[in-house]
């Protein structure tokens, strides 16, 4: 082991004693000013600038502040959405593209502001990150780069505008668990007792827009068996159908809400069930009138209601991550849960946090803390019906909520 230097203080003179005196007092106002700094997190959106061509192209928004930055949409879709926390857009600004970007727009959201860069070819985020002031700079710079993937440019997805629609969207809200379930236990608390409450107070945001008809697939402590709560949102024709619950984990530490949507497998599970039934082709309302091609019909509706559920997860995410509610690390996720497997009614699963995390579970179990995540949940269903409605080649034959 090599020896370490030894230090006396005994030879120290007047001018070590000043300077280590000087050294104190710096670490000490720089200590108090990175406190005020987190205090003081997040800041208002200066302005939005580009720079770069069609190979490469950097965004960079101004702030007078430190955000924190998460992707909603990724390129994929022809346009790349951000959501940066704590920054504050007093108006929506918007302006012309340059390079890989279109236009590009930034307006406000709960909790913070939305970046939507539509693309003018294909492109994939590179990188992104976020410079303190510096080299002359005074504000802080949120930056993502931007580069070409070879791809031509997807369709952007259209600008909001209400579809025109015979009725108002029909929201089927199922409450996790019940009756002789109770799914996960908590410390005090059982999850179908907190998704019933966090069911209820969803009902009672979305009833108070005007904009939507509300069912429940129960609405008091009694069991519902999971096919019975799939055949409830396709026998009333459902719009969307969104299934509450809270996760549980070995690791107290352990938070954040998900979403699931329905995977691959499970799409193929719910397909075979589905035509596995000798009536299957008298409970849809299909256009073909051969059994092959009313297949075909099912498993195009299937694939859109897929696009359709990924969508809505995606929005939903942003927006309860907006609301300053935390997310797991992977928070969209895909399974072959019961609940999700209607062909034709687009369906996510909400695990809004951890019954068996102190700090999730006493947010959920709080008025405050549910109403926080419905209203984000509100929030993303407004965007999810603002956006243009998908066709639908099948629909329950009394779907009357189809439009």
């Amino acid at each position: 082991m090599r020896a370490l230097p030894t230090f006396s203080v005994q030879i120290w003179t007047a001018r070590d004693w000043a300077l280590t005196a000087l050294a104190f007092v710096v670490v000490c106002v720089a200590g108090l000013t990175a406190g005020r700094g987190l205090a003081e997190w997040g800041g208002d959106v200066l302005r939005l600038r580009l720079g770069g061509d069609a190979e490469a192209t950097r965004v960079v928004v101004d702030l007078d502040g430190p955000v924190d930055g998460s992707v909603v949409e990724d390129g994929g879709q022809g346009r790349v959405v951000l959501s940066l926390r704590g920054a504050r857009a007093s108006a929506a600004l918007e302006g012309e593209g340059r390079g890989l970007v279109r236009r590009w727009r930034v307006t406000s959201q709960a909790g913070g502001s939305r970046v939507e860069l539509n693309l003018a070819a294909g492109a994939r985020i590179e990188r992104r990150f976020l410079l303190p002031p510096g080299d002359g700079v005074a504000h802080h710079r949120y930056v993502v780069d931007l580069a070409a993937n070879g791809r031509p440019a997807a369709t952007p997805a259209p600008e909001r505008r209400a579809p025109a629609r015979r009725e108002k969207p029909l929201i089927v809200i199922d409450a996790g668990h019940g009756g002789r379930d109770p799914g996960a236990l908590g410390h005090d608390a059982r999850e179908s007792a907190l998704a019933l409450a966090a069911a209820v107070a969803l009902k009672t945001e979305l009833e108070r827009t005007g904009r939507y008809r509300i069912m429940m697939t129960r609405d008091r402590d009694v069991y519902v068996p999971l096919q019975r709560r799939v055949e409830i949102a396709r026998a009333a024709g459902a719009d969307l159908f969104i299934s509450l619950h809270l996760d549980s984990s070995a690791d107290p530490a352990t938070r954040g809400a998900s979403v699931y949507t329905l995977s691959e497998q499970g799409a193929g599970r719910a397909i075979r069930e589905f035509t596995g039934r000798d009536d299957w082709t008298r409970q849809l309302d299909l256009p073909g009138h051969d059994p092959g091609v009313d297949r075909i019909l099912l498993d195009i509706t299937q694939r859109s209601t897929q696009n359709q559920s990924a969508r809505f997860a995606r929005g939903l995410l942003g927006e309860i991550e907006g609301a300053g509610h935390p997310l797991l690390r992977r928070s969209h996720r895909d399974a072959g849960l019961a609940v999700l497997l209607a062909p034709d009614v687009p369906a996510v699963l909400l695990e809004m946090g951890f019954i068996t995390n102190p700090d999730d579970a006493r947010a959920l179990g709080s008025e405050a803390g549910r109403r926080r995540v419905v209203r984000a949940v509100v929030r993303g269903i407004d965007a999810f019906f603002l956006d243009a409605a998908p066709t639908q080649y099948a629909s329950a034959q009394n779907g009357a909520g189809r439009p």
